[in-house]
């Protein structure tokens, strides 16, 4: 079965959360799965007095841990329609992976949140699947079998690109059912095209 890794960087717990959702949605396909979180680039004291979620359990990835997995699924919020500094800091010391190819044909996804609705979500899953194309990795977003991203009846995350969630501007609104649905269904199809690539 593929080895799948789920890295993210999270401030609030809202990515955390669908962290564990596209990991549970992996391992359903009886993938083995990791759960690991980029490091934090803002100081403690920063992150303290700003209210960031400290008590993340997830292990903080190296950058080598990478090429250990069949597919990697990146999650993070977004930042003015891109990916936040803290992922960006962390591939991008994956120059050496690139320079050998040591990620080409692996399988990749983005999740993501935002404050609002329209809050650059899709352009921060492109800022994340660009880097994973430069790194030669086949990307599976969120296909519209997930249906809960097509309602009307509530406001909902969810994109052809990747799962998202919206936080709200006070960061109160946690992910809502349809959203972790959506994170679950996308890491099985990761899971289900890595098992077909890998066996």
């Amino acid at each position: 079965m593929p080895r799948i890794l789920v890295l993210y960087h999270s401030a609030y717990g809202h990515i955390e959360t669908m962290a564990e959702a596209v990991a549970e949605g992996a391992r359903a396909t009886g993938a083995t799965v990791d759960i690991k979180r980029v490091p934090e680039t803002v100081p403690e004291a920063t992150a303290r007095a700003y209210h960031f979620k400290m008590d993340q359990a997830a292990p903080v990835a190296s950058i080598e841990d990478l090429v250990n997995y069949d597919a990697i699924i990146i999650g993070g919020g977004t930042r003015f329609g891109r990916m936040s500094s803290q992922l960006a800091a962390f591939l991008d010391q994956a120059g050496g992976l690139w320079a050998r190819g040591a990620l080409n044909g692996k399988v990749g996804g983005a999740f993501t949140s935002s404050a609002t609705q329209h809050g650059g979500q899709e352009t921060t899953l492109f800022s994340i699947i660009t880097n994973l194309m430069h790194f030669g990795m086949v990307i599976v977003g969120l296909p519209y079998s997930h249906a809960g991203q097509m309602t009307i009846e509530e406001v909902v995350g969810g994109a052809p690109y990747g799962a998202t969630t919206i936080a709200g501007g006070d960061g109160s609104r946690q992910p809502s059912a349809i959203e972790l649905a959506g994170a679950r269904h996308q890491g099985e199809q990761v899971a289900r095209v890595a098992k077909a690539l890998f066996g």
